[in-house]
């Protein structure tokens, strides 16, 4: 697990910063209108063809893994929207779209002449394709898959499973139990295959109740309960994870 991901029940991380800005910066509304081109222009989703030569896959998965990459102490330093622009850029490089000299290149060139135009483009085609997406959308809601193994009411067990490069399970909830509240009708496939973690084909997804005493003892509210929406990958039977350590006082 990642230091810089999913960190209930850390301390001592500095002061939050609370921004309600959706925005904070003008060229943030540009990082974002990229992703949401490059989604639309994915291959993998049917789509009219464009003259787009944008021709890799790139979902909310490659965009977290990403920003996921970044050294932890550079995640804490960057805020929301840089983050995305590392994952971005990293990616444009890795797979052939720019070299890191062009697009430092290019970058110095900005820094000195803020006020250059940007290059003209613009096809009615792939605008058309971008539209098209958001408003569809690209559910992840599929009919295929096992049944669900547990029901509502159910005790479950939360794995430890191996996280080589991107994860949906939070840390804190490893080798806990939880009780399922819901499960969600139909089957959910993840954006892309995590690898030995195990997330990526269409499987149930349970929301599961945590008592937030057990997840952090003495050092939690009472009376409330944390939900989280869990791959059925994720869980297991209550016996099958280890007992809590209990620490001598």
């Amino acid at each position: 697990m990642k230091l810089q991901h999913y960190l209930g029940g850390l301390e001592d991380l500095g002061p939050a910063t609370f921004e309600k800005r959706v925005f904070v910066e003008e060229w943030e509304k540009g990082i974002f209108g990229i992703h949401t081109a490059m989604m639309a222009l994915s291959p993998q989703l049917p789509l009219p063809a464009t003259p787009s030569t944008f021709h890799t896959i790139w979902t909310w998965a490659d965009l977290r893994k990403g920003a996921e990459s970044l050294n932890p102490f550079d995640y804490f330093k960057f805020r929301y929207y840089e983050k995305w622009l590392g994952g971005i850029s990293g990616y444009f490089i890795a797979h052939g779209y720019i070299t890191e000299d062009e697009l430092d290149a290019k970058t110095a060139e900005y820094l000195a002449d803020p006020d250059k135009p940007l290059p003209a483009g613009g096809d009615p085609a792939i605008d058309q394709r971008v539209e098209q997406y958001l408003a569809q959308g690209d559910s992840p809601k599929s009919d295929a898959g096992p049944a669900p193994v547990f029901n509502k009411g159910d005790t479950i067990g939360v794995k430890d499973v191996p996280t080589i490069e991107h994860t949906r399970l939070p840390g804190y909830l490893r080798n806990h139990t939880g009780v399922v509240e819901t499960v969600y009708p139909g089957n959910y496939g993840y954006l892309c295959d995590t690898g030995p973690d195990g997330a990526g084909p269409p499987m149930p997804v349970y929301c599961v109740g945590f008592d937030p005493q057990q997840l952090w003892p003495g050092n939690a509210e009472t009376n409330f309960t944390i939900y989280a929406d869990l791959y059925a990958v994720y869980v297991t039977e209550p016996d099958a994870v280890p007992a809590p350590v209990v620490k001598a006082a």
